[in-house]
Protein backbone atom coordinates (compact mmCIF):
# COMPACT_ATOMS: atom_id res chain seq x y z
CA UNK A 1 0.00 0.00 0.00
CA UNK A 2 1.40 3.46 -0.84
CA UNK A 3 2.45 5.85 1.93
CA UNK A 4 -0.29 8.17 0.34
CA UNK A 5 -3.19 5.47 0.93
CA UNK A 6 -1.99 4.73 4.42
CA UNK A 7 -1.93 8.59 5.53
CA UNK A 8 -5.52 9.11 4.27
CA UNK A 9 -6.60 6.05 6.36
CA UNK A 10 -4.98 6.65 9.52
CA UNK A 11 -6.28 10.47 9.38
CA UNK A 12 -9.98 9.35 8.23
CA UNK A 13 -9.81 7.13 10.96
CA UNK A 14 -8.89 10.09 13.14
CA UNK A 15 -11.79 11.88 12.12
CA UNK A 16 -14.10 9.10 13.16
CA UNK A 17 -12.85 8.55 16.22
CA UNK A 18 -13.42 12.36 16.80
CA UNK A 19 -16.82 12.27 15.42
CA UNK A 20 -17.37 9.31 17.97
CA UNK A 21 -16.07 11.29 20.67
CA UNK A 22 -17.56 14.00 20.34
CA UNK A 23 -21.22 12.46 19.58
CA UNK A 24 -19.82 10.88 23.74
CA UNK A 25 -19.54 13.85 25.00
CA UNK A 26 -21.75 16.21 24.03
CA UNK A 27 -24.54 13.91 23.36
CA UNK A 28 -24.09 12.74 27.14
CA UNK A 29 -23.81 16.72 28.21
CA UNK A 30 -27.65 16.77 26.46
CA UNK A 31 -28.69 13.77 27.95
CA UNK A 32 -27.14 15.02 31.49
CA UNK A 33 -29.36 18.08 31.48
CA UNK A 34 -32.32 16.38 30.06
CA UNK A 35 -32.01 14.14 33.20
CA UNK A 36 -30.27 16.45 35.95
CA UNK A 37 -32.85 19.35 35.64
CA UNK A 38 -35.27 17.13 37.17
CA UNK A 39 -33.49 14.63 39.30
CA UNK A 40 -33.52 14.97 42.98
CA UNK A 41 -29.78 15.29 43.05
CA UNK A 42 -28.59 17.37 40.37
CA UNK A 43 -25.09 17.88 41.62
CA UNK A 44 -24.25 14.35 41.85
CA UNK A 45 -25.93 13.96 38.17
CA UNK A 46 -23.50 16.83 36.24
CA UNK A 47 -20.16 15.87 38.55
CA UNK A 48 -20.60 12.26 37.51
CA UNK A 49 -21.54 12.81 34.34
CA UNK A 50 -18.52 15.63 33.46
CA UNK A 51 -15.91 13.24 34.94
CA UNK A 52 -17.23 10.28 33.10
CA UNK A 53 -17.14 12.50 29.57
CA UNK A 54 -14.29 14.02 29.94
CA UNK A 55 -12.14 10.71 31.13
CA UNK A 56 -13.58 8.96 28.12
CA UNK A 57 -12.62 12.00 25.88
CA UNK A 58 -9.18 12.51 27.00
CA UNK A 59 -8.21 8.74 26.87
CA UNK A 60 -9.78 8.51 23.42
CA UNK A 61 -7.64 11.67 22.31
CA UNK A 62 -4.61 9.86 24.14
CA UNK A 63 -4.71 6.86 21.94
CA UNK A 64 -6.05 8.18 18.86
CA UNK A 65 -3.44 11.18 18.54
CA UNK A 66 -0.42 9.13 19.74
CA UNK A 67 2.48 11.11 18.90
CA UNK A 68 1.49 12.55 15.66
CA UNK A 69 -0.02 16.22 16.11
CA UNK A 70 -1.48 15.74 13.20
CA UNK A 71 -4.25 12.93 13.71
CA UNK A 72 -4.77 14.94 16.92
CA UNK A 73 -5.80 17.93 15.16
CA UNK A 74 -7.51 15.78 13.09
CA UNK A 75 -9.69 13.89 15.68
CA UNK A 76 -10.37 17.66 17.12
CA UNK A 77 -11.87 18.61 14.07
CA UNK A 78 -14.06 15.68 14.47
CA UNK A 79 -14.88 16.46 17.87
CA UNK A 80 -16.21 20.17 16.60
CA UNK A 81 -18.03 18.49 14.22
CA UNK A 82 -19.68 16.18 16.09
CA UNK A 83 -20.00 19.28 18.61
CA UNK A 84 -22.05 20.81 15.65
CA UNK A 85 -24.25 18.04 14.38
CA UNK A 86 -25.46 17.58 18.24
CA UNK A 87 -26.42 21.25 18.57
CA UNK A 88 -28.71 20.80 15.14
CA UNK A 89 -29.89 17.31 16.39
CA UNK A 90 -31.17 18.59 19.61
CA UNK A 91 -33.36 21.39 18.73
CA UNK A 92 -32.52 25.20 19.77
CA UNK A 93 -29.64 27.27 18.62
CA UNK A 94 -27.67 29.69 21.50
CA UNK A 95 -29.61 32.95 19.73
CA UNK A 96 -33.08 31.13 20.18
CA UNK A 97 -31.94 30.42 23.56
CA UNK A 98 -30.90 34.48 24.31
CA UNK A 99 -34.59 35.73 23.89
CA UNK A 100 -36.34 33.55 26.24
CA UNK A 101 -35.77 36.38 28.80
CA UNK A 102 -37.16 38.84 26.37
CA UNK A 103 -40.03 37.20 25.70
CA UNK A 104 -41.21 36.79 29.27
CA UNK A 105 -41.44 40.73 29.89
CA UNK A 106 -43.67 40.94 27.22
CA UNK A 107 -47.21 42.89 28.02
Amino acid sequence: MSETIQLALAFSGALLAGLLLGAIFFGGLWWTVQKGVSARQPVLWFSLSLLLRVSITLAGFYFVGGSDWKRLLVCLGGFIIARLIVIRLTGKSVADNANIGEASHAP
